[in-house]
């Protein structure tokens, strides 16, 4: 089966293109969004300063994260949010590690300390388990020794016209 060609990369004349009238629309845009800006309440504008400002401080650190290396302490905590997961990496245990937990290899420790949580949920599961049978054998157990302890033979209650003697005796 032939792969398909339409994903390989653009021409250099096609792509030079596309990236001017990339710029063109955004400068568009902006010039729009500053016509426009004369006509918002000073509330918004305040808003609107106070987010770009912190929208430029963040993209400042982003690239100075990006120009140096990335060497952190192995004994402070890095809190790693992807969307709506939240990941907590690092921590003391990362320098028990064989490595020191600096090319991701994480080690036995980590491996081991990050499986505690579930190997208690899957005991507790287990002993959850292990109660309900206890109980439901209790159950059927008291439900056994009253039948066989009443004066009834256990085959009357098999009896459809015992079922219906009962019915009007509760009657």
């Amino acid at each position: 089966m032939k792969s398909p060609s339409n994903f390989s990369t653009l021409p250099a004349g096609l792509d030079a293109r596309l990236d001017i009238s990339t710029r063109r629309f955004g400068l568009r845009v902006a010039a729009g969004l500053t016509e426009r800006s004369a006509a918002l309440p000073h509330d918004v504008t305040e808003r609107l300063r106070f987010a770009r400002e912190q929208a430029l401080a963040r993209a400042t650190q982003a690239r100075a994260a990006a120009a140096k290396p990335n060497i952190q302490a192995v004994s402070s905590p890095i809190l790693v949010q992807n969307g709506s997961t939240l990941a907590l990496g690092g921590g003391p245990f990362g320098a028990l590690s064989g490595s020191g937990g600096r090319n991701g290899s994480g080690g036995l420790w980590p491996m081991l300390i990050s499986a505690l949580p579930m190997l208690l949920l899957a005991a507790g599961l287990l002993v959850m388990q292990l109660g309900e049978e206890n109980r439901q054998i209790a159950a059927a157990a008291e439900v056994d020794t009253a039948l066989l302890s009443d004066s009834l033979p256990p085959a009357a209650f098999t009896d459809p016209g015992f079922s219906e003697f009962l019915r009007d005796a509760e009657e």
